[in-house]
């Protein structure tokens, strides 16, 4: 009797757990796309397509590699619109004994599989994830009995345990972390290699088509369509990035500007979190491109953080705080989110840029969506849950594992500091150290409050204010919470005021 084999939609890599223990001349291998999983939020019409074609094209080379492949579309008339509907149906089409996977990277996915299983009787066999350097298992180990769960050390254990980038037991380049060289502001003639496109097949042109007619009411433009949705088109982009990008994306990697979307980010996030890359061997094609002369330690470094360090921190809070931690508000933020969120229609040139970049592209990079949609949601006191569900929706990359920790827990500081030791807030000033919008604005960076000042300005002291009670104990805020008892009562008024007015208008 065969076992039925569940391959989710990132799950996209040959050597996943489940096929690995599979018998390919005997197991049937299930893929299917289900209402659910395209409506749970509204996502991006381009995050629909990628994931619809990726998962086509996997199937697709599964079964060149010899696999059955029992595949739902999702305009199949006998869909049943969830992933547990079609699993009991598949097992029982196929008269299987078992059913195997490998473990759901959201938690909402794991629970309702599980629960079908006991529920059904159905033997349901889980399997860990190893594409990912630590395990939640190990991530619990590293976490029992720390009073803080600082990424930073999270990080150098994953570079002893993988190797990457040390010397013996020393970290090459004799430090673990170079982030300070990594903040220089773009010139704005700067001429960036743009990621490579690539031109829809006609799997791909079917899905843009489904896309298209169901999805209309959802989010975000649909085409040009670009992304690559095979192992060997990601393969090819990121070593475009490599070869082209990577030597400046240290210099430039918090650095923004009004008309370069990419800069020098090599936008493989949604390649990787979907299974067509594995993130250990990039991160070894980084090392090496370090190692050969081509790439400076900052910018090596800096990649390799973000992909063994980051990615792989924030899935073990994921894992280890789930499922009450997607429920935590611990600022009291209650704000609905902005319409222009979901428009870009905003006189603000920075969100404007970014909320527009974002609804095109399905793709923003991380000081685009920390320090600006982020950040003037914390400061206007954006239900946080609020905020976690547009970043879930409108990002091709987004995956419940990584968005939620990295929205609700580092930018809206809803988790009270466990995941950053203080809220990402900044004023008008950060934005225009570090990018150009401000020079594209009509509201006025320097001014500090009134009419035509920069809502940032206003907003960032008042939010200091209506949190000092929650903030002011925290020593990283302590400087800032000085200078606020320093300003007369008249300016402390002056900020509070154009902050509500401001607010009242945005309501």
């Amino acid at each position: 009797m065969p076992d039925l084999i569940l391959v989710l939609g990132d799950q996209l890599s040959l050597s996943l757990s489940s096929l690995q223990h599979a018998r390919r001349d005997a197991d049937v291998v299930l893929m299917a796309e289900v209402a659910d999983e395209t409506t749970y939020v509204k996502h991006h019409k381009k995050k629909i397509a990628f994931v619809l074609s990726a998962m086509r094209h996997f199937a697709q080379l599964l079964r060149e590699a010899g696999w059955q492949v029992d595949y739902v579309t999702l305009d199949d008339p006998d869909n049943g619109g969830s992933l547990a509907v079609e699993v009991e149906r598949a097992w029982a089409r196929h008269g299987c004994d078992a059913v195997s996977m490998t473990q759901a990277g959201e938690w909402r996915v794991h629970t309702a599989l599980t629960e079908w299983a006991a529920q059904t009787g159905v033997l349901l066999n889980v399997l860990d994830d190893d594409r990912f350097v630590s395990s939640a298992a190990q991530f619990a180990d590293w976490a029992d009995g720390r009073k803080q769960l600082r990424m930073e050390y999270f990080y150098r254990d994953r570079r002893r345990q993988t190797g990457l980038l040390m010397d013996g037991g020393k970290p090459v380049g004799g430090a673990w972390n170079f982030d300070a060289d990594n903040r220089k502001r773009a010139p704005s003639d700067l001429d960036p290699p743009p990621p490579p496109h690539f031109e829809p097949d006609s799997i791909t042109r079917d899905v843009l088509d489904l896309v298209a007619a169901r999805f209309g009411e959802h989010v975000g433009t649909l085409e040009p369509f670009w992304f690559g949705v095979t192992a060997e088109q990601a393969e090819s982009a990121f070593a475009r990035f490599v070869e082209q990008a990577l030597p400046h994306f240290g210099d430039y990697q918090d650095a923004m500007l009004q008309h370069q979307r990419f800069l020098y980010h090599s936008v493989i996030a949604l390649y990787l979190n979907a299974g067509l890359l594995d993130p250990l061997a990039v991160c070894r094609e980084v090392e090496a491109a370090y190692h050969r002369g081509h790439t400076p330690i900052n910018a090596a470094e800096g990649f390799i953080r973000q992909v063994i360090g980051w990615r792989e921190y924030v899935r073990g809070i994921y894992w280890h705080f789930m499922p009450e931690y997607v429920t935590r508000n611990a600022l009291g933020a209650t704000r609905p989110l902005p319409d222009f969120y979901w428009t870009g229609d905003t006189d603000m040139a920075c969100l404007e840029s970014a909320i527009t970049q974002t609804l095109e592209e399905g793709y923003a990079h991380h000081i685009q969506r920390l320090m600006l949609t982020g950040n003037f949601a914390l400061l206007a006191g954006v239900d946080p849950h609020a905020v976690h569900e547009w970043y879930l929706a409108v990002y091709v990359d987004a995956y419940e594992w990584v968005e939620l920790p990295n929205t609700l827990g580092m930018s809206q500081f809803g988790d009270g500091g466990l995941l950053g030791s203080k809220p990402y807030a900044a004023s008008g000033n950060y934005i225009n150290k570090m990018s150009d919008h401000c020079k594209h604005c009509r509201f006025d960076v320097k001014k500090k409050t009134g009419d035509g000042a920069c809502p940032f300005n206003a907003l960032y002291w008042d939010f200091l204010a209506r949190n000092e009670a929650t903030l002011a104990g925290n020593p990283r805020m302590a400087q800032m919470y000085r200078t606020w008892q320093k300003f007369t009562p008249d300016t402390q008024s002056a900020y509070r005021q154009s902050a509500a007015a401001f607010l009242a208008k945005l309501d």
